[in-house]
């Protein structure tokens, strides 16, 4: 993705598929700003491919996907208390012949009552990521779980790792979660990319997905997210 000087992400290759998290490092955070909104079809890649489910193209990935607390872009408003932010967003979730969710039943029925009239801004790093994913789920028609930089909130993964894996490992509703990190927790061992992935190797071999390690590629590409920018020359 081209900016007004130097590219805004650089050559990136990945893929993630449902039951599956997908943990993306990158020192910048608008680089990880940048790649949350191409895989959540917020934005259009200069080059390259990005396809959700065998569907090339945007359309078909952003209605299928949820951007979660990404900063400058949907995070919380800091005067907003999380009964008003929840009236606001469920008021924008998709909802054909039934009206808008209601935020006090949908707060109880979540166990988010006793949080309801706190700042979001006094959300705890865990609380904060728990009720942001919840209210992303609250649209049925989320497959794709994209968070964006949940580490910027609390140097420990605890605080965020633990939801996400639940989330995606979860057989009742199997998610594709993307999470863009500053750094892989040091536990990590599950599927991992990095930004700039895919530029150029001394070797003029290009990173592709195909060159991922074997836990980072899916098993069916249909049930598969994949991003393929460019190599650059």
């Amino acid at each position: 993705m081209k900016g007004r000087r130097d590219d805004l992400l650089p050559p990136t290759s990945l893929r993630a598929s449902r039951g599956e998290l997908l943990l993306v490092s990158a020192d910048r955070q608008d680089q990880r700003t940048a790649l949350a909104l191409a895989i959540s079809g917020r934005m259009k890649p200069s080059s390259g491919r990005i396809e959700w489910a065998g569907n090339p193209g945007l359309k078909h990935l952003r209605l299928a996907s949820s951007l979660v607390d990404s900063p400058g872009v949907n995070e919380p408003e800091q005067h907003l208390s999380v009964r008003d932010l929840m009236t606001e967003d469920l008021a924008l979730i998709p909802r054909r012949y039934r009206g808008a969710l209601l935020s006090k039943p949908w707060l109880k029925v979540n166990s988010f009552e006793d949080i309801a009239d706190l700042w979001t801004e006094q959300l705890p790093a865990g609380k904060r990521i728990e009720l942001l994913t919840a209210l992303a789920l609250a649209n049925p028609y989320t497959d794709l779980l994209v968070v964006d930089s949940p580490d910027r909130h609390s140097a420990s993964a605890a605080a965020w790792l633990p939801r996400l894996e639940e989330l995606a490992y979860d057989g009742g509703r199997p998610l594709a979660v993307v999470a863009t990190v500053t750094a892989l927790p040091d536990s990590w061992t599950g599927p991992a990319a990095e930004i700039g992935n895919a530029v150029q190797r001394r070797d003029d071999t290009p990173v592709t997905p195909e060159a991922l390690p074997a836990d980072a590629a899916a098993d069916d590409e249909s049930e598969a997210f994949l991003l393929e920018t460019e190599v650059a020359r």
